[in-house]
């Protein structure tokens, strides 16, 4: 007979690893709270760091420099990732195309410090040959397209592999062009898929300091920029409020993705068993 111990030891375990991977966030959002500056014990709930918080004019600027940056890297990484993963799931011959896998994928392995100091170094020789572009917002844009493009094209890869060709086929029995199939067909069926990509290259880019500080200007430093430097000076409690505010808006951008990913897929299911119960009442009619 088994024990209680081996009967919910991987319920045990899986606690333990949350707890692990938790307990540190939920610390940070405790002191966030705390009074005073002290990391060691919590001294009592107060607001004062969220307010210090709207008067940092650092931590406010570069706030609003990740927002655009991730929203403009987001919004081109799910139009790359589509043609991406689209070239090589629906074109299966063509010349170069494990050279093009290749270069595709190279960043979903390749350290960050590596890209960040290869992309430097292209982002310099382009501005002393054409002096363009400066470095800042626009070349933090480039650098984290290139990386969000090749983990969204993973998640839109996997959908076109898993989709079914033969509504694709069907429409074009129908009379439709190959433009038109693959937006009226194709784009409607992946739009989970490509919105999961645009959230996925979004959070890495408002996430990333790597990349940034390499490709970052004098004046220009994102919002894990600026906590990071924070960070390194000494404990500053108004950075746990940053950082707990961030949390609480993945956190929310996540819930509202889940609880829509839910409902379209039920109503997909409704609409399955809608399309069958007419299709079988036809049959008994005819």
């Amino acid at each position: 007979m088994k024990t209680y111990l081996e009967k919910h030891f991987g319920k045990l375990w899986l606690a333990l690893v949350f707890l692990f991977l938790y307990l540190p966030l939920f610390f940070m959002i405790l002191f966030s709270f705390n009074s005073t500056r002290q990391d060691a014990r919590f001294t009592g709930f107060s607001l004062r760091w969220y307010e210090a918080l709207t008067r940092d004019t650092k931590i406010v600027e570069g706030f609003w420099l990740s927002l655009k940056v991730a929203t403009i890297t987001g919004l081109l990484s799910a139009v790359l990732a589509t043609f991406a993963a689209f070239v090589l799931v629906r074109y299966r011959r063509f010349l170069g195309r494990t050279i093009f896998s290749g270069m595709v994928n190279a960043p979903l392995v390749m350290p960050e410090v590596v890209i960040g100091l290869s992309l430097l170094l292209l982002m310099v020789g382009a501005q002393n040959f054409f002096g363009w572009p400066q470095r800042g917002m626009l070349t933090i844009i480039f650098g984290h397209t290139l990386l969000g493009m090749a983990y969204g094209m993973v998640v839109i890869q996997s959908r076109l592999l898993e989709m079914d060709r033969s509504i694709e086929e069907a429409a074009m029995d129908l009379g439709a062009r190959p433009h038109q199939v693959f937006f009226l067909v194709t784009l409607p069926n992946i739009f989970q898929a490509i919105l999961a990509a645009f959230l996925l290259a979004f959070t890495l880019s408002f996430d990333d300091v790597v990349i940034s500080e390499f490709l970052s200007g004098p004046g220009v430093n994102t919002l894990p920029q600026v906590i990071f430097g924070y960070a390194r000076r000494g404990i500053n409690p108004t950075i746990y409020a940053a950082a707990t505010l961030l949390i609480v808006a993945v956190t929310i951008v996540i819930v509202g993705y889940s609880i829509w990913v839910a409902r379209q897929t039920r109503r997909r299911a409704r609409e399955i068993a809608a399309a069958t119960r007419a299709e079988l009442t036809a049959l008994n009619r005819s």
